[in-house]
């Protein structure tokens, strides 16, 4: 089903579309543009049910997520919540092994974190890239918060879902930025937060974005029509990871990188959300995929169907 907008707006969106899908793959750094290939995903499917559970504990209270550290040996360093924004966080660490890990929440529905990321590109002075404003205010609160707990000569890891999973990605920026040892960086359905130039300043950062198919928060942003002049484009960095609830096992996934991820979100601008979109994007709906994938993941070549005239 075709969305329904004023003409005005479907007319700067089919113009810029055109412009993204003709020319933008000639011009953008040839970093970006070899992307598309598949590439070998260096983690395992256990290893993303253990940062799923981690992203999931931060939607939990205190006591629920010191028993779940405790399994792994990592003590509650701190733990938070940003005012205004319906964000909580934690911070743990693990003396043994030398690590920490931030794991951060996302809002408490589907509607209000749609809502929340449809907001302009604005230049962030900490890592000098243009940043969603939202989620860089959010990490900017958090990482005041605590900075003072961070051990320097320590690994430190960034995972969460959906809001929290771009402001995981934005942490591990200041991270970088500032001279910490960052390790991996897991977020589930987590929505763009910055455009090409931001997405190939940190292509260093090990980042794999763990999306569903059917959810649509990772495809937004599409555009940032605020800055039209400029066509300041969204863009993912990171492998994206697709999990796919292919019949009859579910065990099938794909990978994508690049354009190829950003292609994706055509399909925001010609089909009407629905139920399944609003399941899709669940925390338990990541969890139970990534159960399915355990140990018989079958890798499967993402086809895009997109078609430029089906905007029109």
């Amino acid at each position: 089903m075709k969305i329904h907008c004023p003409n005005q707006a479907v007319k700067l969106i089919q113009q810029l579309l055109i412009i993204l899908c003709f020319f933008v793959p000639v011009f953008i750094p040839g970093a970006i543009a070899q992307e598309v290939e598949h590439s070998k995903i260096e983690t395992s499917f256990s290893q993303l049910l253990e940062y799923a559970y981690l992203s999931s504990a931060a939607y939990q209270d205190r006591q629920s997520i010191e028993n779940i550290l405790g399994q792994r040996g990592d003590v509650l360093t701190e733990h938070g919540n940003i005012s205004g924004y319906q964000v909580s966080y934690f911070l743990s660490t693990n003396m043994r092994n030398k690590t920490q890990l931030l794991s951060i929440r996302g809002t408490s529905s589907f509607e209000n974190t749609l809502a929340y990321i449809a907001m302009q590109q604005l230049n962030d002075q900490h890592t000098g890239i243009p940043l969603h404003q939202g989620f860089a205010l959010t990490a900017l609160d958090i990482y005041a918060q605590v900075r003072p707990k961070l051990i320097k000569d320590f690994k430190i890891s960034t995972t969460g879902h959906s809001l929290g999973g771009a402001v995981a990605v934005v942490l591990a920026m200041y991270l970088d930025t500032d001279g910490y040892d960052v390790d991996q960086i897991f977020t589930f359905g987590q929505p763009k937060l910055t455009n090409v130039t931001g997405a190939l300043k940190y292509k260093h950062l090990r980042l794999i974005r763990v999306v569903t198919e059917k959810d649509y928060v990772p495809l937004v942003p599409p555009l940032d029509l605020a800055d039209i002049k400029n066509i300041n484009i969204y863009w993912h960095l990171g492998e994206e990871i697709i999990l796919l609830d292919m019949l009859p096992d579910k065990t099938d996934y794909s990978t994508t990188r690049g354009l190829q991820s950003m292609l994706r979100a055509t399909r925001f601008l010609t089909e009407k959300p629905g139920v399944d979109n609003l399941q899709s994007h669940f925390m338990s709906h990541y969890i139970d995929s990534i159960k399915n994938k355990i140990g018989k993941a079958t890798y499967t070549p993402y086809k895009n169907n997109f078609n430029i005239f089906d905007l029109f």
